[in-house]
């Protein structure tokens, strides 16, 4: 389970702040390279930290990394102009997390003279930020082999080129500005311009559907399933997936994105350290076969749209429309090609005529056929909604059913519906298992 060499953390921390809402309080905690430092503890790594930050996080920071276990504390930069705070939304939120830097624009970097220590590293992790890389390049050895989580804060690829040829793997996300620009309709100009850096790996974490890791050594690839449960923390998944990814190359690529993948899964499921560190001991107990043996769902991001989606809901112009816009607005987040009928078909009028309304009906049912999967969502106990889950289960296509309101517990809808929830999270979840199971019927 231990990785096989050590490595240099290098990136900004930062302090993470939950705003409070209704029921729960507000959550403080150091984050940026942190989380990530994290997942290298709960894995018993040897690490060092690299750290841009403001002057007033050096005292805490060495403290907190220090219970970590961390070999050695390098202010690499000092930030200014900016308190490095980061105000999030909400650490469950199941789209674009509400993430804040206050006073983002007004921040600048300096590099420190403490950097004369970065010479002595072999191996690293960088998450860009508001730093040079270039600067950086020149202030690691020569020999470096370097890890880049890109997934945010970096602008292009250009700023990489000074490591090319020293650089281990490339680590991005679906939710990658930079993926969403040159990748979300087809991988392979991405995967082009990745390659011209000369990584030996890249991952391509995909969120609930799972990850891909490309050997370029080999020039294979491996699928890795996700294991779907309830989402208890989403800030920092990403970085502990890094981390245990990075720590790992040592040895077979494709096993430490397995191993790497339970690490974080772990991370989203609490945010107490010492529970995190207990599941990631427990997990990574297991070997790489067995892993494989399990089940797990691997849905790819450029597979999705394959799939219709019928929206089953009051998606009327008149209604509260809070609960619709928040599921339309995540399904379209991760990728899903959504059917609306009311916009397709259109949207009738206590005034429109029997004509009419067989014209909307007949468009309404013959998209419900076309659909492979039925998302409703029953406000108010719509009773057209009703009936479009009836229809659906008559013709044997899944059904996940959100109930926010719990408006609908009754023994048909909940015993009929392949998951019922009032929890987006849940019938998300139930949604990606869905799709991948049909996706692998497919095939």
């Amino acid at each position: 389970m231990s990785p096989t060499q050590d490595l240099l953390l290098v990136g900004e921390v930062y302090v993470d702040f939950t705003l409070p809402k209704a029921g729960a309080e507000s959550k403080l905690r150091l984050g940026g390279i942190v989380h990530a430092a994290r997942g290298l503890w709960a894995i018993e790594a040897n690490f060092s930290v690299a750290a841009a930050c403001p002057g007033y996080l050096i005292d805490q920071a060495r403290a907190y990394l220090e219970r970590l276990g961390f070999k050695e504390f390098i202010w690499l930069a000092e930030v200014k102009g900016a308190p490095n705070v980061m105000t999030i939304g909400d650490p469950t939120e199941l789209a674009d997390q509400a993430y804040q830097d206050i006073l983002r624009d007004e921040k600048s970097v300096e590099y420190r003279g403490e950097v004369d220590a970065l010479k002595a590293f072999k191996t690293c992790l960088i998450f860009p930020g508001n730093y040079d890389l270039t600067d950086l390049r020149a202030l690691l050895a020569e020999d470096v082999q370097a890890s880049f989580d890109i997934a945010y804060d970096l602008p292009d690829l250009r700023s990489l080129l000074s490591f090319k040829g020293n650089i281990a793997a490339i680590v991005t996300s679906t939710s990658s500005p930079l993926f969403l620009e040159k990748a979300s309709e087809d991988m392979s100009s991405l995967l082009a311009d990745l390659r011209d850096l000369s990584p030996q790996a890249i991952l391509l974490k995909e969120n609930r559907g799972g990850s891909r890791v490309f050997d370029l050594r080999g020039d294979k690839v491996d699928e890795i399933p996700a294991l779907l449960s309830e989402t208890v923390n989403s800030v920092g998944v990403g970085d502990v997936y890094s981390a245990v990814f990075a720590s790992m190359l040592g040895g077979a690529v494709f096993d430490a994105g397995w191993k790497a993948a339970r690490a974080a899964t772990c991370y989203a499921q609490t945010t107490y350290p010492d529970d995190f560190k207990r599941d990631v001991q427990r997990s990574l107990a297991l070997s790489v076969d067995q892993m494989r043996g399990l089940s797990g769902t691997f849905l790819p991001w450029h597979a999705r749209p394959d799939f219709q989606i019928y929206f089953a809901a009051p998606d009327f112009s008149y209604v509260d429309r809070a609960h619709l816009e928040e599921a339309l607005r995540v399904l379209a987040y991760h990728n899903f090609r959504i059917r609306r009928p009311v916009q397709e078909n259109g949207e009738l009028t206590p005034q429109s005529s029997m004509h009419e309304m067989r014209v909307a009906y007949m468009g309404d049912f013959g998209l419900l056929e076309d659909c492979d999967v039925v998302f409703a969502l029953p406000l108010e106990r719509d009773p057209g909604t009703l009936v479009e889950i009836g229809l659906a289960l008559a013709l044997k296509k899944p059904v996940i059913t959100y109930d926010p309101l719990k408006e609908n517990t009754n023994t048909m809808v909940m015993a009929g519906s392949t998951v019922y929830s009032v929890k987006l999270d849940s019938c998300l979840n139930g949604l990606f298992d869905v799709m991948s199971r049909l996706r692998a019927t497919r095939s």
